[in-house]
């Protein structure tokens, strides 16, 4: 059976690198040369509507929640101010590309961006169904102007329980497209919780950071100067195993070899900061990963110019015991008009 996944996953991945659609460009826009690729954990976004297939019953009318459409539309404005906002020195005035997570399906990020505050943006989403068990699902919204995909694919994350039963999570989203008339390649991630502890949970981000490792590798063979972005929920800080070993990333670009990932995170986490709070402690699970060749600070072609955990007053607790903490949707069962319990994080390259 294994022998057999292993068969289909490189086929597709193969099948993936090489596809084409024959000269794509960006269309010609304004004169800035900054672009803009972000992730945002939308904490949780679900529609008020009973899926049989998943665990949705805390997020209904009826739930515990008591998930309205009232609140449903809310969240969604709130998401949207905030989304708005992001990148505001892009080409296109906006962020260009952007990862998301904890989406229930395609119809609330159709949803998202058909808000009177990302209706007239041209978004467009990538979207495929994950296996969760929860039914959180992860996408990519990106603006079509700037941002043209040339394939996308899911990756399932095979994890086993210690009875060897397959625990259902997050699948791995890939998307390559042109930005900035060059190529790139986007990996959407949201790595297994730490549930029952950061150590007895540990393996799961592992194998998450050896899946994400099997698609780079993939794609340096065959192209050795590739673009890549590994953005998401890692659920781990930039020094944890996951992260630092089995994905190999680095906080130093002094000798990092073509097959090295670069961190520009990293100095953020050693500097305190993160983009969630728990117990008082913040943790930078939401982290942006890059390939050596985006790095290229003499290059010509896109590169690597700023990164930003982008935290604004409004999207933070303003009193209390979690003040300056992540403005949550819910404060228990009870609605907290809040955004999040991610800040968002978004890199500008520049050509």
């Amino acid at each position: 059976m294994k022998l057999l996944l292993n068969i289909l996953f490189y086929s597709v991945l193969l099948s993936f690198i090489s596809c084409s659609k024959g000269p794509a460009t960006s269309p010609s826009l304004k004169t800035a040369n900054l672009y803009s690729i972000g992730f945002y954990n939308l904490e949780n976004l679900f529609d008020t509507y009973n899926d049989t297939l998943i665990n949705d019953e805390e997020f209904l009318p009826q739930g515990t929640k008591q998930w309205t459409n009232e609140k449903y539309q809310d969240k969604l404005g709130r998401l949207s101010t905030v989304i708005s906002d992001l990148a505001s020195q892009s080409i296109s005035g906006g962020i260009d590309v952007l990862g998301v997570s904890e989406i229930e399906n395609k119809k609330v990020l159709e949803d998202l961006i058909n808000t009177d505050r990302l209706k007239n943006k041209h978004l467009k989403i990538i979207h495929y169904n994950s296996p969760d068990t929860r039914g959180v699902d992860v996408g990519l919204i990106y603006n079509s102007d700037v941002f043209s995909p040339l394939a996308t694919a899911s990756y399932p994350l095979y994890i086993f329980s210690d009875d060897n039963k397959r625990i259902y999570t997050r699948d791995v989203l890939l998307v390559k497209g042109i930005l900035g008339s060059e190529t790139i390649y986007i990996t959407v991630n949201h790595w297994p919780s730490r549930r029952g502890g950061e150590e007895a949970s540990r393996q799961k981000r592992n194998s998450a950071a050896r899946l994400n490792r099997t698609i780079i590798d993939s794609i340096l063979v065959k192209d050795p100067n590739a673009k890549i972005f590994v953005m998401g929920d890692l659920n781990d800080n930039p020094n944890n195993e996951s992260v630092k070993s089995v994905l190999s990333s680095k906080n130093d670009l002094k000798g990092l070899s073509n097959s090295d990932l670069y961190n520009p995170f990293y100095k953020n986490f050693l500097e305190g900061n993160g983009t969630l709070a728990h117990n008082d402690s913040w943790s930078l699970f939401d982290q942006i990963i890059v390939s050596k060749a985006v790095m290229q600070e003499k290059s010509k072609n896109l590169r690597y110019s700023s990164h930003v955990i982008y935290k604004k007053d409004f999207m933070m607790e303003k009193f209390g015991h979690y003040k300056n903490y992540p403005k949550r949707t819910f404060s228990g069962d009870q609605y907290n008009y809040g955004y999040s319990d991610h800040f968002p994080v978004f890199i500008y390259l520049e050509k």
